[in-house]
């Protein structure tokens, strides 16, 4: 099959866009909304080029793994299974399965966090279960084609949601210009890994291959079509992470520590509402309020649905790859699909009875960080062989950035371990 050709006007570029639009929501979730809360509330608007920075980096591993399905007509992972050895393969599957556990909790727990702070009708707990069998439910009952669509419809309200929050609060546009140039105040190098490396996701950045297939993108006919997606993808997810933390800079900075939990994204509705209300009146600062908490809850929910659709394709690649000798659709009603999405969606609610939901969140992010190196080191290997990926090898462009994208994301590892073994 061919691959579609660039699209044309305005309007076929929005009804082309799709699979760079869930991967930016389902990459922008718990991680992205604590690291840029708290770099915000901290440092002000001068780690804002921290978010620029980081989505670049992630923009360019997500075209590696698109640039080698497009070269080779297999995913990232049939590569990995094949050209990395029966160790990586077992490897691989004890860390998804580990991985999606510990993710599916966090992923659980921040949507009780967000939910409860917006509407605190029902507990955390009891949140954070209705909203994993809701993602669940959508997942059974939809196709692919009702998957995007709910999240552009999605992507749409938490960015614009923001956006407004952004304009009724009312930032220093000089600091926002300030914030650009890279700089690192006293005891932020802490803050500014954690924000680069929470911009737009980890495992989930493998989901990609997976959709451009539903999307019927396929050949190196369609690298410009996924470029151009993928590029739109990465600018609102940096725009949303960068308008979190201008937020909070705003409103927080200086503050001292944000409380935990729920009660911190209350914290931050509240300053909002109080910076809003001064500038244009009590009811505006009420009705902002109610708009950050909407754009947060539609971020953490939207990342849940992309892990909850995305990530059992992973699982049913790698059992149907053991299988099979050439390349095939992954089918989302097969047994193996369905199966590891029950496995996401329900065992890991008994870490929900720790009560502990920002412990799971930073737990979930630790995990993500441990991917990111073998993601950002495979690519730089496989896609610069020749042999396999023919002129869609890494040029000189691609080469560096992946290089500091491994860099970066051996540091970032080695301190979130070490703090969580700290805290």
């Amino acid at each position: 099959m061919r691959g579609k050709a660039t699209p044309t006007g305005a309007r076929a570029v929005l009804a082309t866009l799709g699979p760079g639009l869930a991967v930016a929501a389902t990459g922008v979730g718990a991680g992205d909304l604590l690291a840029a809360m708290l770099a915000g509330a901290q440092f002000g608007f001068t780690l804002l080029w921290v978010v620029v920075i980081g989505a670049i980096l992630k923009l360019t591993l997500n075209e590696g793994v698109a640039r080698w399905q497009l070269a080779t007509g297999t995913t990232l992972l049939e590569g990995w299974c094949r050209h990395l050895g029966r160790p990586f393969q077992v490897y691989f599957l004890f860390y998804l399965v580990v991985w999606s556990f510990i993710v599916a909790a966090g992923l659980m727990s921040a949507c009780g966090v967000a939910a409860h702070a917006l509407l605190p009708l029902l507990s955390i707990r009891g949140w954070a279960v209705l909203h994993s069998v809701a993602a669940l439910g959508l997942v059974l009952a939809g196709r692919y084609g009702i998957f995007e669509q709910a999240m552009k419809l999605m992507v749409g309200l938490m960015v614009g949601t923001l956006l407004v929050s952004v304009v009724l609060v009312g930032p220093d546009l000089v600091g926002v210009v300030r914030g650009l140039a890279p700089m690192l105040p006293a005891r932020s190098a802490p803050a500014a890994l954690s924000l680069m490396g929470g911009v737009g996701g980890s495992v989930t950045i493998l989901s990609y291959g997976y959709w451009i297939r539903e999307k019927g993108w396929r050949g190196t006919e369609a690298q410009r079509s996924i470029r151009l997606d993928l590029g739109v993808g990465y600018l609102l997810t940096a725009a949303f992470a960068g308008m979190m933390l201008l937020l909070a800079g705003t409103v927080l900075a200086g503050g001292g520590r944000m409380p935990a939990g729920s009660a911190g994204l209350v914290a931050c509705g509240d300053a909002i509402a109080t910076a809003a209300a001064a500038r244009l009146g009590t009811w505006m600062g009420a009705a902002t309020r109610l708009t950050f908490m909407v754009g947060v809850w539609c971020a953490v929910f939207s990342s849940t649905l992309g892990v909850w659709q995305g990530i059992p394709y992973l699982f049913a690649d790698y059992v149907g790859t053991l299988g099979r000798e050439r390349s095939v659709m992954v089918d989302p009603r097969g047994w193996a699909y369905r199966a590891y999405l029950i496995y996401l969606a329900v065992p890991p609610m008994i870490l929900l009875t720790l009560d502990r939901p920002i412990w799971v969140i930073q737990l979930y992010t630790v995990t993500g960080a441990l991917f990111m190196p073998l993601l950002a080191g495979s690519l730089l290997w496989l896609n610069s062989r020749r042999a396999l990926v023919g002129a869609q090898r890494n040029r000189a462009l691609a080469t560096p950035l992946l290089a500091g994208a491994l860099l970066l994301f051996l540091v970032l590892a080695l301190r979130e371990v070490v703090d969580l073994w700290r805290g």
